[in-house]
């Protein structure tokens, strides 16, 4: 990216473990071109110390967001906070003039989703979503074969996200209220997003027949991140869809916290002249040729920076160079409002048909 004597001026909003862990210290990395010149919280420590340890000189701090987006000299905010606020800030950020970049997933809901798709397109301002596994190289790499056709067309695909035992027990991952759901909606939206965006199929759902459980989490047991506590465990522990496009294509999304399965598990591709899988960034494709079956293993590339690192600084190089995000706020929309159906259709107890 080009040097520029006026650098991008951005704000944090939720100066949280994402913000902390991703967003401050990747803008951080582009400091030619970047400055962090406002931080918002509703514990004011926490935006202190942001701003503190990353903002440029006279840096605001904030523990009201509308105060914040009053700033007239703030050209874009990152978003951090629990999904129950992601829509109302992102909406109004860009009514404020400000561009958006927000933590995946998009909303808890379609409605809350397709208004802030509607708030960009009115506002012709631009607006990405954290979904930063679209940046590993080998994901680009199947992205190319896919859309070169190497592989036919794509019919069905498992967007599988399991952890056998891994509960986030900090923050309020556990929260129904300000997550909108468990496994599913954290961690099921980045495999979900990724396995759409590969198969480059955006068409309507037609059916969901969705399943979610709390089986586990009343028991308690072994963690990676440490005991979680049943009472305060509001969410799904795993969750499972079967999702019918009306391309043809059929989605099965598989998500968990806690369940009795090894892990990682791949996402899987099918398609008519080869398929592929990804599990942790790495890809193998499945093909023949020459009267044999073939698997092809990328070899990897050389050490990059983090995806966190990369999405940044794509989301960065399109503010400044007027480009398209990734990750367009349309296809986040499409990938809340499958999650938003599995969910319904679990809670129904029934399939859902949208034809």
């Amino acid at each position: 990216m080009p040097r520029r004597k006026k650098k991008l001026r951005v704000g944090i909003i939720g100066v949280g473990g994402i913000a902390n862990g991703a967003h401050m210290p990747s803008y951080a990395k582009l400091q030619d071109l970047v400055e962090m010149v406002a931080f918002c919280d509703i514990i004011p420590e926490r935006a202190q110390k942001g701003a503190e340890m990353y903002g440029a000189p006279g840096a605001k701090v904030f523990k009201d967001y509308q105060e914040m987006l009053e700033m007239k000299d703030l050209d874009s905010v990152s978003v951090c906070t629990p999904n129950k606020f992601h829509a109302p800030i992102t909406i109004a950020a860009l009514k404020a003039g400000k561009h958006v970049f927000c933590e995946k997933p998009m909303a808890i809901t379609a409605e809350e989703a397709d208004k802030m798709v509607k708030a960009a397109k009115e506002t012709g301002l631009k607006l990405s979503v954290g979904y930063q596994s679209r940046f590993s190289d080998d994901a680009q790499l199947l992205k190319q074969m896919i859309s070169s056709g190497e592989l036919g067309e794509i019919y069905y695909s498992e967007a599988t996200s399991i952890r056998r035992r891994g509960v986030p027990t900090w923050g309020v991952f556990l929260s129904k209220e300000l997550q909108g759901g468990g496994p599913l909606i954290d961690i099921g939206t980045h495999v979900l997003d990724l396995t759409l965006w590969l198969m480059g199929d955006y068409s309507k759902p037609v059916s969901i027949l969705g399943a979610s459980y709390k089986k586990l989490a009343p028991l308690g047991g072994y963690n990676a991140w440490g005991p979680w506590d049943p009472k305060n465990f509001e969410v799904e522990d795993s969750a499972f869809g079967l999702v019918r496009l009306e391309s043809g294509a059929a989605v099965m999304v598989k998500a968990s916290w806690a369940l009795n399965m090894e892990d990682p598990q791949p996402i899987i591709l099918c398609g008519t002249k080869g398929g592929a899988s990804i599990v942790d960034g790495s890809a193998k494709v499945y093909t023949q040729a020459h009267n044999r079956l073939l698997n092809l293993i990328p070899v990897q590339s050389p050490g990059r920076d983090s995806l966190y690192n990369r999405e940044i600084a794509y989301w960065v190089d399109c503010l400044i160079n007027n480009k398209e995000p990734l990750v367009k706020a349309e296809e986040a929309a499409q990938v809340t409002r499958i999650l938003e159906l599995i969910y319904k259709s679990s809670d129904e107890g029934k399939a859902i048909n949208l034809i």
